[in-house]
């Protein structure tokens, strides 16, 4: 790591709090005093914000409690005062609907703690889904120092000798629970036994994959996103992540020299052959706009089709854990099998090109982390679809789903709303074949509201009965990153706004080649037509405050669904007038 300064103590930006010999310099000075605290405190040193998404909701984030404390060392060792300054926690376990409407919550206050509070640089601690994004997203925006401390995965779940993996279970054995197969004790028991540590999920679910994809933008030290949360190693993380940010202040290292179109593209790579959640198209879209680069679907698409996926994690493994993975050499060991496909000479918040961060990364169980020419799936774990149902695209992940849905024709059956289908799901009346394409739609954006993890639909319990596992379904949702199956989602544009997807039928024949990248439903033009002229928009959802504020400016899933007035290029910031 580099030690290199190019900026003076006089030029910190926490100096225009407390330097000058003015009234408001002394009312900072005497509250801060108030709080025991003195001009050595502040005087000559980077003053470091420590925004922690800690809260007793949000169990993924329960270490940060002492985590921050780690943090604080590292940063008072090398010379640094830390601030704490807790964010919105965004628990993916209890936020309802879901913590997807909230993103860009997280996003604009961890902007604005940054520009209202006298702060130098800053750590950011996320982990669970949403928070990687939106801590990013607010910090890329502001601009100052930034650096990302991961929660780190939990430990591999256990029950009667089976290693479970968080989500990922949890849907397979509730199936089994519907067929009849499992007891309540036993079902009691996977409760127990399937998240037994803290941290977010260890499969590679949205959480894992958006850490990855921080750790391959540069944006965090070296391997930090493999270490499980209850690892020792991951307490000397923290520390080492605080001294280094009181470093990347003098040596003023911002987002802009990190985050670059090539380190972008480089952190697509890396999600396409860790096996990755399909919410790591909208997030890395709305990040990487927020920096400038301007990522969209085809991007993905792109490189899916010429990196294969390596990581032989659940979901889209069969047998390995994120502690399997950390064992094996972690996200250092796979981004080495991957240098012929990086760029390495993009710079990371060490101070030196990826390329360097990576010497002496070693794999150390070829089964877990496979080589380019060794793959558990021959391309990337997603793609991108086409055609009169989602003209700006729908994305699925064929990595993980029956190889027997990659080209398919089959018969619609719709439904208008998730009470609808879940009521719908366990009639054992219900017309259904494993054929059908289920459709979901007016779960979108904005009319979930939110974007809710509703895209992996039940299967219906009579097929489960059957022995059916997969089959085909489809909407303007998303779903979690931990779980698998034929599921399309995203379609844009969605049913609420008026999108195809509001205009298709029960019964209508949709086709799907995932080869060719189409999604087409056979209706007519002219019937198509008609349908639209009969369309009616769906009432807002929120009627005032932050939902209101959602409905009127969150973008389409192809886009990120970020606000459009927080996109770079909408227009400038206030600045910090001395006044104030």
């Amino acid at each position: 790591m580099t030690n290199k300064k190019t900026i003076k103590a006089e030029d910190l930006r926490s100096a225009r709090w407390f330097a000058p010999d003015d009234l408001r310099s002394f009312g900072h000075r005497s509250r801060a005093m108030q709080m025991g605290l003195g001009p050595e405190d502040w005087e000559g040193k980077p003053q470091i914000a420590i925004i922690n998404t800690w809260s007793d909701a949000n169990p993924c984030h329960a270490h940060f409690k002492f985590r921050v404390d780690d943090i604080r060392r590292g940063i008072t060792e090398a010379g640094g005062f830390p601030m704490e300054l807790p964010a919105i926690s965004l628990s993916e376990s209890y936020v309802k609907p879901t913590t997807m409407l909230y993103r860009n919550m997280l996003a604009m206050e961890t902007e604005e703690l940054l520009r209202s509070h006298p702060v130098d640089g800053v750590v950011l601690m996320g982990g669970c889904d949403k928070t990687t994004p939106g801590l990013i997203m607010g910090a890329v925006s502001m601009g100052l120092p930034t650096i990302y401390v991961p929660a780190g995965p939990m430990l591999r779940g256990n029950w009667h000798g089976n290693v479970l993996g968080s989500g990922s279970d949890a849907w397979k054995y509730w199936d089994e629970r519907r067929a009849g197969n499992i007891s309540d004790e036993e079902w009691q028991g996977i409760e127990g036994g399937i998240a037994r540590s803290y941290g977010h999920c260890m499969t590679m679910g949205t959480a894992s994959t958006m850490t990855a994809i921080a750790e391959a933008l540069g944006m965090t030290l070296p391997g930090a996103t493999s270490i499980p949360a209850a690892d020792s190693n991951h307490i000397r993380m923290c520390t080492a992540s605080g001294r280094r940010i009181v470093n990347m202040v003098w040596e003023d290292l911002r987002p802009d020299q990190v985050i670059t179109a090539a380190s972008v593209e480089n952190a697509v790579t890396v999600a396409m052959a860790t096996g990755c959640s399909t919410n790591a198209v909208i997030h890395l879209i709305a990040m990487a706009r927020r920096a400038g680069v301007d990522l969209d679907l085809n991007d993905f698409d792109r490189l899916s089709r010429t990196t294969p996926v390596i990581a032989n994690i659940r979901p889209t493994g069969d047998k390995y854990l994120m502690e399997d993975f950390y064992y094996a050499g972690g996200l250092r060991a796979l981004m080495s099998q991957l240098a012929p496909k990086l760029d390495l000479t993009c710079q990371t918040v060490t101070g030196v090109p990826l390329g360097e961060t990576l010497e002496g990364a070693k794999v150390h169980n070829e089964d877990v982390i496979r080589s380019l020419s060794n793959p558990i799936y021959k391309e990337g774990s997603l793609a991108v679809l086409r055609g009169n149902l989602a003209p700006d695209g729908c994305v699925i992940k064929p990595s993980a789903c029956d190889p027997k849905y990659f080209e398919h024709v089959g018969p619609a059956l719709v439904f208008d709303s998730y009470p609808e289908m879940k009521a719908a799901i366990d009639d054992e009346n219900l017309d259904v074949t494993a054929d059908h394409i289920m459709v979901l739609r007016n779960v979108g954006p904005l009319g979930g509201p939110g974007m809710p993890e509703w895209g992996m639909l039940p299967i219906p319990t009579k097929l489960v009965k059957q022995g059916v596992r997969d089959m085909l379904r489809l909407s303007d949702a998303r779903m979690s990153g931990t779980s698998y199956g034929a599921c399309m989602l995203h379609a844009a544009p969605e049913a609420a706004i008026g999108g195809p997807l509001a205009l298709v039928k029960t019964g209508d024949m949709i086709r799907v080649s995932i080869p060719d990248r189409t999604i087409e439903m056979m209706v007519s033009d002219e019937e198509l037509a008609k349908r639209r002229s009969e369309w009616k928009k769906p009432e807002p959802a929120f009627a005032r405050g932050y939902g209101w504020m959602f409905g009127r400016h969150v973008k389409q899933a192809n886009d990120g669904c970020d606000f459009d007035f927080l996109e770079t290029g909408f227009g400038p910031t206030a600045g910090e007038p001395d006044i104030y």
